[in-house]
C-alpha cells in the first residue's frame, strides 16, 4: 500500500484497533466469558491477515502430539467452504464442503485417526469433536487467535520474518487484525519462514522487538520452511524435468517463498498464475495457463491448492496438464523444537488395565 494512502487510513485503523481493544478487555476482565473444556486446547494463529504458515505449523503440532501418545483432533473455521455450521470431515467431503486447509488435514491425518472438524463458532466445533470422539486428549485450533469465546491452554502466535507484526498497522492502513498489543496473549511466539542460517544477531534483534509487546517469559522461536520433492497429481505423469522452464499455479497468500525455492532448483518460471488466497478455481482460470504452457514443461502448485483442484468440475480443464505439488513443512531447530515440546499439554498416562 502506498505510504500516503496508509497515512490517510490511519484514523480508521485507530478506530478499529480501539473496538478490538474494548472487545479484548471485556474478555480479559471476565465480563465476556471464554469457555474451557475437559481437554486442553492448543491455539495457532496470528495478528496479521494472510499466510504466516499456520497450516505447516498445525501439521508439526499434530505429528508431535501423535508421537507423544496423544489422541489429537483439529478444528478450523473452514474458510471458503460452501457449507455452514459445525461439521465433521468425512470421506464424502472435499475442499468445497470443509475448506482447503481442513481437507489437507483430513487427507494427511485422517487415516491416522485424527478427527477434523470445522465450525465458525469454535465452542460448537469443540463440543462436536468431543461428543463424536470422546477419546480425544487435545484439540488443535487452527486460526483462532482472535476467537476469544474458547480458552486455549496454550496460545501460539505466528509472525513472518519478512512481515513481522511490529512493523505493521491495524486494518485498513495495514494488515493487522488487532493492535500489536495482542501479542501479550501469546504463550509462545514463532517467527516463521526465517532464512535458513540467519545470523544469531539478526534473530536476537527480531526477538528484542517482539519482546516489547510479548508477555514476560514468553519464548520467541524461529522456524523455516522445508520443501518436499515434486509429487505428480496424475498417476500417469512421470517425474518433472530437473530444471528449465516451468509454470507456477497458486492461490495462497504468500507464494513468494515457493517461487524462490523453485528458482533455486534451477526452474525458470515462464508464467505464474497467481490467484488470491483460497481462490475457488474455475475452468476459465486455466485458459491463460494453457496459452503459456509448452509440452514438457512442468506446472507446480501447492498441496493447499491441489485440494481445490480436485473438484470434478475442473477435470476437463486440467486434462493433460502435468501438475506437480510441492509439500511444505515447518522446520524448527533442535532448541526451538525442544522449547515448544516442553510447553505442550502433558500426554495422557497409561490406561488402566
Amino acid at each position: 500500500m502506498p505510504a500516503g494512502l496508509a497515512f490517510l487510513l490511519l484514523p480508521f485503523s485507530w478506530l478499529y484497533a480501539g473496538i478490538m481493544a474494548v472487545r479484548n478487555g471485556l474478555y480479559d476482565r471476565g465480563w465476556k466469558q471464554s469457555e474451557a473444556f475437559a481437554v486442553p486446547l492448543v491455539g495457532v494463529g496470528n495478528l496479521r491477515v494472510g499466510g504466516t504458515g499456520k497450516t505447516p505449523h498445525v501439521a508439526w503440532l499434530l505429528e508431535e502430539l501423535l508421537r507423544q501418545g496423544h489422541r489429537p483432533a483439529v478444528l478450523s473455521r473452514g474458510y471458503g467452504r460452501r457449507t455452514r455450521g459445525p461439521r465433521l470431515a468425512g470421506p464424502a467431503d472435499s475442499a468445497a464442503t470443509v475448506g482447503d486447509e481442513p481437507w489437507q488435514y483430513y487427507e494427511q491425518f485422517g487415516p491416522r485417526g485424527v478427527p477434523v472438524a470445522v465450525a465458525e463458532a469454535r465452542r460448537l466445533g469443540v463440543a462436536l469433536l468431543l461428543h463424536a470422539h470422546p477419546e480425544t486428549t487435545v484439540v488443535v485450533l487452527d486460526d483462532a487467535y482472535q476467537h476469544r469465546a474458547v480458552r486455549p491452554a496454550l496460545n501460539l502466535l505466528l509472525t513472518e520474518w519478512a512481515r513481522p507484526f511490529y512493523a505493521d498497522h491495524v486494518l485498513p492502513a495495514g494488515r493487522l487484525r488487532e493492535s500489536r498489543a495482542g501479542a501479550h496473549r501469546a504463550d509462545v511466539i514463532i517467527v516463521t519462514k526465517s532464512p535458513p542460517g540467519a545470523p544469531a544477531a539478526a534473530r536476537a534483534a527480531v526477538a528484542r522487538r517482539i519482546g516489547r509487546y510479548a508477555r514476560p517469559g514468553a519464548p520467541v522461536l524461529f522456524s523455516t520452511y522445508a520443501y518436499g520433492p515434486p509429487r505428480a497429481l496424475a498417476a500417469a505423469a512421470g517425474p518433472p524435468a530437473p530444471a528449465g522452464p516451468a509454470l507456477l499455479l497458486t492461490g495462497i497468500a504468500q507464494p513468494g517463498p515457493l517461487r524462490r525455492h523453485l528458482e533455486g532448483l534451477g526452474y525458470e518460471i515462464a508464467c505464474h498464475a497467481d490467484f488470491p488466497d483460497h481462490h475457488a478455481f474455475r475452468p476459465a482460470d486455466f485458459a491463460a495457463l494453457r496459452a503459456h504452457w509448452r509440452p514438457g514443461w512442468p506446472i507446480f502448485t501447492t498441496t493447499k491448492d491441489a485440494a481445490r483442484l480436485a473438484d470434478p468440475a475442473l477435470a476437463a480443464a486440467l486434462a493433460g496438464l502435468p501438475l506437480y505439488t510441492i509439500a511444505v513443512q515447518a522446520a524448527l531447530d533442535a532448541g526451538a523444537a525442544a522449547g515448544l515440546r516442553a510447553r505442550l499439554p502433558a500426554p495422557p498416562g497409561p490406561r488402566p488395565a
